[in-house]
Parts: structure tokens; sequence; C-alpha cells
């Protein structure tokens, strides 16, 4: 709970209790739906007022001290294994109905997430001018509130607490008064001037010399306050200077030499997604406001912004895991393009990993592309199964097409076999409900699907490559007149007639392309 900035305590102690007197009744609700003997859903309540609450910790000073207008009240709950199914986002969904509006309130925000990569939902609007970054915030969040599903909306814009400022008459330029002389003295009579310390043991005593305070206790007291001059004398505060009231900022944001106000908001990731949302309102809301604010800008930060930095970091990374895989499999198989065959299966599996996200209505996101990574690895097992069979066939001297036909034979039970144990191992995890292990679904979805799909794909993808590459290399090699033959570690050696010495099959020193040669 944050409340306008100045406010005093019993104000924002009056918005607590507001939130606290709603537990009882959620925690009757949600003791009601389990059977009796079951221990109370909601264990402990915690509440601060002026820092946070570090759960498991009690309060953490990491906000700093004396914030009279901020507030957090934490609730416990039970372990999943006693609750079941009942999350704890719907416990902060049905605690934040219970609880209704706060009266003043400038922010109220609800949360069940231990871990978070950031905001659901976060508009930076950059510009030079502060009114207009007001208004544009507000448009975007009425634009917000009108999606279903989108709630906890609220700006980074506070004003500060209540200030007087001061302005110098064109008459005290004459006197040589300037607007520092002005307000430090001011503040010297309010506020008081360091003018000794002592020390008392380990204790730093401060004297400070200002006004008594029966002159300092109201605004009056300014205006009949006396400012001396540059020569020692002394004018009236009204001949010199003018004064009004207003508000300051409570913090001032800026990138870029450019001031910063964040519009943020929840999603209730059971209706909507922030993708969805967000995708609406870039193309319909957005340019209308920015159309007319000329000077405003927006950036997406939040969740998006972390994303899309994960993103970039997993892109490279998966790019060079590629070339690993690559080397690897390049060294032993002494070729440059079988290599290229065997991970040709790889893209076929990222497919298999969307359908499968699709079968299981689960949407696309950061763990689900951590398991596409991960399957590249695998799925080019059953592929690198199949060449070594065929190249083996062929260093016995088979045939080209009857090596590639043997191979899909032999090997096809043993690929499948391997395949279908992967997908069914991971089944458990997929199937689970546990929200201890929801980050990792997307994951085992990824590597089942991916898995199961390219295994399909491999078994007539990698024998129809295999067989035009040969072809290709076979056209290359009468171009320029040699003789293709098999790898040269494929080799067939024999005895030659009428000794006993092994001689090589094969003429001399002619060398096949791409796939090593002697």
């Amino acid at each position: 709970l944050t409340m306008p900035e100045g406010v005093m305590i019993d104000r924002t102690m009056e918005g607590v209790k507001r939130i606290e007197a709603a537990v009882p009744a959620l925690r009757e609700e949600l003791d009601a739906e389990y059977p009796p003997g079951t221990p109370s859903i909601i264990k402990h309540m915690f509440s601060s007022i002026g820092t946070h609450v570090d759960r498991g910790r009690g309060p953490s000073m990491r906000s700093g001290p004396g914030r009279s207008h901020f507030a957090e009240v934490a609730i416990e709950l039970q372990s999943v294994k006693v609750r079941g199914n009942r999350s704890s986002t719907d416990v902060a969904n049905r605690w934040r109905e219970l609880v209704g509006s706060v009266p003043d309130a400038g922010e109220l925000k609800f949360s069940a997430a231990n871990v978070s990569a950031g905001d659901a939902i976060n508009i930076r609007l950059m510009g030079r001018r502060v009114e207009d970054l007001r208004a544009a915030a507000a448009e975007v969040r009425a634009e917000l509130s009108r999606f279903n599903g989108v709630k906890d909306i609220t700006d980074s814009f506070r004003s500060g607490k209540q200030e007087i400022k001061l302005k110098l008459l064109p008459e005290a330029r004459n006197l040589g008064l300037t607007l520092n002389d002005l307000g430090r003295q001011v503040r010297q009579a309010f506020y008081g001037e360091e003018a000794q310390r002592i020390q008392r043991d380990t204790d730093d005593v401060r004297v400070m010399v200002r006004y008594p305070e029966s002159e300092r206790r109201s605004i009056g007291n300014l205006e009949d306050m006396r400012i001396r001059t540059a020569d020692g004398t002394e004018v009236p505060f009204a001949s010199v200077a003018t004064f009004d009231l207003g508000r300051g900022y409570s913090s001032i944001s800026r990138i870029d030499g450019q001031r910063v106000v964040s519009v943020v908001a929840d999603v209730d990731r059971s209706v909507i997604s922030p993708e969805e949302v967000l995708a609406s309102f870039r193309r319909n809301a957005m340019p209308e406001i920015l159309k007319k604010y000329p000077g405003v800008k927006y950036k997406l930060a939040g969740e998006q912004e972390e994303r899309n930095k994960a993103m970039v970091g997993l892109a490279s990374g998966f790019i060079i895991a590629l070339f690993m895989i690559y080397a690897l499999l390049a060294i032993p198989l002494r070729s440059y393009l079988q290599p290229l065959v065997i991970m040709s299966v790889i893209p076929f599996g990222a497919i298999g990993a969307i359908v499968g996200h699709f079968v299981m209505r689960w949407d696309l996101m950061f763990f689900s592309m951590l398991g596409i990574v991960a399957l590249s690895g695998v799925v080019v097992n059953a592929s690198l199964v199949l060449v070594d069979f065929i190249n083996r066939r062929r260093r016995e001297g088979v045939p080209l097409v009857e090596a590639v036909t043997r191979a899909g034979v032999v090997r096809f039970r043993p690929i499948i076999l391997t395949s279908v144990t992967t997908f069914v191992g991971l089944i458990p995890l997929m199937a689970t409900a546990n929200p201890a292990t929801a980050f990792f679904i997307p994951m085992a979805i990824s590597l089942a699907f991916g898995v199961l799909f390219a295994t399909v794909i491999t078994l007539v993808l990698v024998p129809a490559l295999y067989l035009i590459v040969e072809d290709g290399l076979a056209f290359l090699a009468r171009i320029r007149g040699i003789e293709h033959l098999p790898p040269k570690s494929a080799r067939v050696v024999k005895e030659a007639p009428g000794s006993g010495a092994p001689q090589p099959t094969g003429a001399g020193a002619s060398m096949s392309l791409g796939t090593g040669g002697r």
C-alpha cells in the first residue's frame, strides 16, 4: 500500500487495518473448501509500515526509515501438500476482491510471486515535459483498464510533499540578494543552522540555531521574518520575495536526459497473456496517444525487456552450441557435409516443440526456448545412428542405396524405442499440477514432443538427404574427372589372390568430396 507522500502515519494505519480486516473472511472461505481437521490455510499475517516485509525473515530496512506513506501486509499460506490445487495467485486475487479499494491510496498491489522477472506490463514513457508525461500516463492507464484480466494498474508519477516555493522580486537584485541567499536564510530560520558539535561518549551532539518555536509555527511567520542583505541591513521578507504553495516531486527518474514515467500493471494469465495485451495496445491505442503528445516516446520494460535480453543471450549461445555440435560430428566422420545431414532434423524438432505447446495448450515462453536449445543436442542422436550405420555398411562394400535402405530397416526399432521412452519419461513432469515445477513444464513439452516429431522425420529425411548429397558429390567428381569413393575410414581391406598380404581396394589416389577420401 502506497499513500500520498507526507500523510500522517495514522492515515496509512487506517489503510493497513482495512487490508487486515479482509483476512479473517478470506481464511473462513479457504478453510471451508477443505475437510474438517485440515490446518487453516492461512498460517500467519504480518504487517509493516515504513519498510518492506522480507518474507521469512521479518521486516527489511532496505527501503529506508521514515516512509510513513508506505506499508505492506503479508500472509503465509500452508504448503502445496496441504492446500492442493489452490494456488497462491488465486488467494491473492480473492484477497483483492475482499479488500476492494483503499481511500486516497496512490497504489494498492497484491502479489503472490516469490520470483519474478519483472512487471507483467511496464510501459516506460519518456519526454521532456512533465505535464505531457502525466497526461499520457493517465491515458495509458485508462486504455489498459479496458482489457479484461489486467489489474493493479498504476504509474510511477508521485506528487511529493506540500512545499513552499520562493520567488525573488526584481527589487531584491538591486540589494545584492540572490535566490540562494533567500533560500539559505529561510532554511536557517525554520530548520536551523549547525553552530557546534559536541562529543559525548560515543554520541555526536549537534547544536542548531534557529527561531524560537513560537516564531516558526505558521506561514505567517515567514511573512514576518526579515532578510539580511550583503551590507548587513535587514529588510522585510515581503519587500524582496513572494511565495506560493505547491507540491514537488517525490522522485525524478531520467534516462538519456529525458524524464521517465512508467505505467505498470499485473495480468491474470488465466484470462489473458501480457503479450496479447501489449500487442493490441501497441497496435490500436499507442499510436493515437503518441500523436496527441508528439514529445513523448515509449519503451517496453519489465518482463518484456528482461525477456528480450534473455533471448539475445540465448540466441548467441544457441549459435555457439550449433557450431560445437557440428565440430564434434565433423571430426570423427571426416566430412563437412554429413554433419549437416545429421543436423538437418534440428529445425523439425523445434516444429515439434511448437506443435506440442499447441496440443498441451501452453503458451511459448522463455523456458520453452530453453527446451528447444536442449533439444538440438538430443534429436541428432537418431540421425547420427543412421549415418554411422550407412557408413559402416559402405565400408563392407555394400552398394549405396542398399546400405541406406538397410540402415532404415535395422535401426528403426532402437530409434523408435529410444524416442518413445524419452517421451514417456517426461509425461509425469508435463502432467503435474504442482506450482513448484510449473516453470519446467514448457521445457519438458519442448523436449518430449520435439524428440517424438524429429524421430519420425529423421527416418525419412536423413536417408533421402544422404542419397542427395552422395549423388551431388558423384556428379561433381565426374565433372572433375576423378573417381568418387566412400570415406577414407571406410576402405575395404581384403587379401590379394595368391598372397597372404592384405591389399586395399579402390584405385590409387582419388578423393571423395565432402565425405573424406584417400
